[in-house]
């Protein structure tokens, strides 16, 4: 493991290259863990685990770091035990940077998750936290001080707080935590995305404050800064995004994520809002986005320097792979005697060790080698994707590879 760096100042953003014709930008997020060169793919870690793949792999395929849960954790193996292994990287023999998300999203979602079943907690989409954030469910309530919920595990009854949320994040030890915050249905009214809006907005003061606690009591301890961002909301309201972001920018935070449910197209829209109105020097992280390839140009265009899906591994598992001929699924009769490999253009261990027609044996005979064989090699072309984003950045070319990628995913 790399020596963990104990200083705050070990922590920084720095800003490289910038984009002639757009706001997309290359920096380095100095974490002490180590540097992500951005814009990076933050590869879906939830439980302390990439599904399928094994750290070893994660970190061959190109990934620079990983975004785990909070929610998850909390529940099991437990905050506490993860701290006393020294910290989320050291418990999971991730050598490299962290993230956690606070929690919020998982908590919103719990009551549709829990009445379909503790099945579609894995398999929940974010048209589920649509309804369950609005729908007054009596597994998980909001309230000004916080939430209620029941854990989808065993049906206890638990509470998160701005507070308990920062004091987690602390205990598991990511190098880059994210505020509580409130997730809404982009269809609520606006009366109640105002609510929700403010309500973010004065848990996220609370979160700085109980950072600012937790930090000077592990500085004395002698332990690495762990970072702040936090969560712009607003959904699709312009009036709101741009007041949650100012709002944001007004408080003493290391970077910013921007949270929210994003629908086909809007991402130039809304991310551009909020991103204006963001402090340029300071890193912003998209949270959850789409798996439509459009989104990752889309996104980096207007500013965006980190973000994390767990699509991509997700649909690797059914059989629904990336190729730079556009996506294929890997389990249809015609794999089945194609000797040749998921993407001839791709140096992944996939492509270069096995062919479709033995993926499309495995996923078809359920073998637990056919998701991990999807899986690299998805994670592999979205992680590779963004480097090539980010160098074509350096190099002036986005537009031509945006518009390759494009006309191929349409």
């Amino acid at each position: 493991m790399k020596q963990v760096s104990k200083d705050r100042r070990d922590y920084s953003f720095k800003i490289t290259h910038q984009d002639s014709s757009t706001s997309a930008r290359v920096g380095v997020l100095h974490t002490p863990h180590g540097d992500i060169q951005t814009p990076a793919f933050i590869v879906g870690g939830t439980q302390a685990t990439v599904k399928a793949l094994t750290n070893e792999m994660v970190k061959d395929i190109g990934g620079q770091a990983v975004l785990a849960n909070t929610y998850h954790l909390m529940l099991r193996p437990g905050a506490e035990l993860i701290e006393k292994s020294g910290g989320l990287a050291k418990f999971m023999n991730w050598d490299g940077p962290t993230f956690t998300d606070s929690g919020g999203f998982q908590v919103f979602s719990l009551g549709m998750a829990y009445k379909k079943g503790i099945d579609a907690v894995a398999h929940s989409s974010k048209g589920d936290a649509k309804q369950a954030t609005s729908s007054g469910s009596q597994l998980a309530k909001v309230d000004d001080d916080g939430v209620s919920f029941r854990s989808h595990l065993d049906g206890s009854r638990l509470r998160m707080t701005p507070e308990s949320s920062m004091q987690l994040q602390w205990q598991i030890g990511a190098d880059v935590h994210m505020a509580f915050d409130e997730l809404t249905s982009p269809l609520a009214e606006e009366k109640y995305l105002r609510i929700a809006m403010n309500r973010t907005h004065a848990w996220a003061k609370r979160c700085v404050a109980e950072h600012q606690k937790q930090w000077a009591e592990h500085a004395k301890q002698g332990k690495p800064y762990q970072s702040l961002w936090g969560v712009v909301q607003g959904a699709r309201n312009k009036d709101l995004r741009i007041e949650s972001a100012k709002f944001m920018a007004s408080l003493d935070l290391d970077g910013y994520g921007i949270g929210g449910v994003f629908e086909p197209g809007e991402i130039p829209t809304v991310v551009k809002w909020v991103c204006d109105n963001l402090p340029p020097e300071k890193p912003r992280h998209l949270l959850g986005i789409g798996s439509a390839v459009s989104d990752l140009f889309l996104s980096v265009e207007q500013g965006i320097d980190t973000f994390d899906c767990i699509a991509f591994t997700r649909q690797a598992r059914n059989g629904s792979l990336y190729t730079d001929q556009g996506r294929i699924n890997i389990t249809n009769k015609k794999f089945k005697t194609d000797f040749g490999p998921i993407d001839d253009n791709c140096s992944c261990y996939t492509c270069q060790n096995y062919s479709r027609a033995y993926i499309n044996h495995l996923l078809r005979a359920s073998e637990i080698l056919g998701l991990t064989l999807a899986s690299i090699h998805n994670e592999y072309f979205v992680v590779h994707l963004v480097d090539r984003i980010r160098q074509s950045i350096i190099d002036g070319n986005l537009q031509e590879l945006k518009k390759k990628y494009i006309d191929v995913y349409k």
